[in-house]
């Protein structure tokens, strides 16, 4: 295996995070199996969501992965530099072999693709490589073995092509947000990504700052919240219902996406739900 881009991470940040995705260390095994990285990463969608809070709340914080465990175990999830840096580090403490990858999603609005603006971790098991990903909202929800094919997670299904050297893509379902990526298999380090991040949590033009999201993938079906529009894509098609006032849309966020809101004030409360309501209501 290439050299490991991610360092394990001590027992005092493992442990609590296990048993935040509601497991058990000594129920985790000594010895690394696919059965258990499945479980772990299906764990890790059902109890942490994909979200930009904190970058709308205007303190979008590192992407160490021990501040980015911090962030999860506060219930404030974050989106795939933290949520894949973290759960990377997790399964490094757990005996995993794992390097991290630079990707390129669509950049929002123009279709355009920009390199390291997502990063995957890929998991060496058995001989075998698997692409695990925790940090798109309505991505994979099992690791995919990284080999050309399709593999049906519903509601969506997902195609690997391998497009020459280090160089793959994987399709995405068309009613995904997130239509693919582009990925490099080339290990890197996470300090990489810093830049980027930085860019994408502060500049006016971005994505992540102009507009507030939340996501999480179930086991059959994905829940997003884009602003106060709540969506929910499942096996049968996709529904939307719209959230009119700040009460709901915090009981939303608690109830749906478990996430714990990092504001205590009335000012900051409000601040925040004019913030999300503005880009409706300039429509």
């Amino acid at each position: 295996m290439p050299h490991v881009a991610v360092p394990p991470l001590p027992a005092d940040l493992r442990d609590p995070y296990l048993a935040h995705l509601g497991v058990v260390h000594g129920h985790v095994g000594t010895e690394p199996t696919l059965e258990r990285l499945v479980a772990l990463h299906a764990a890790h969608l059902d109890r942490v969501a994909y979200t930009n809070l904190d970058v709308q709340l205007g303190r979008p914080g590192s992407i160490d992965p021990r501040q980015s465990v911090e962030r999860i175990l506060d219930g404030r999830g974050g989106y795939c530099f933290h949520l894949n840096g973290a759960f990377s580090a997790l399964l490094r403490s757990l005996g995993y072999e794992v390097v991290l990858a630079r990707a390129a999603v669509p950049a929002a609005g123009d279709g355009g693709r920009r390199w390291g603006n997502h990063v995957v971790p890929l998991v060496w098991l058995a001989g075998e490589v698997f692409v695990v990903d925790v940090g798109i909202g309505d991505g994979i929800r099992s690791p995919l073995r990284l080999a050309e094919g399709t593999s049906v997670q519903p509601p969506f299904r997902y195609r690997l092509e391998h497009r020459g050297g280090e160089r793959w893509r994987l399709d995405h379902d068309r009613r995904a947000f997130v239509p693919g990526l582009d990925l490099d298999t080339t290990p890197v380090e996470l300090s990489r990504f810093a830049a980027t991040h930085t860019d994408l949590s502060t500049s006016a033009d971005s994505y992540f700052v102009r507009y507030f999201t939340v996501q999480r993938r179930a086991a059959d079906h994905v829940l997003t919240m884009r602003g106060r529009v709540l969506t929910r894509v499942d096996t049968s098609g996709t529904s939307c219902r719209m959230i009119h006032n700040r009460e709901e849309w915090e009981a939303v966020l608690v109830e749906k996406f478990g996430l714990v809101l990092p504001i205590k004030s009335e000012h900051e409360r409000s601040a925040l739900w004019r913030r999300v309501y503005a880009p409706h209501a300039a429509r």
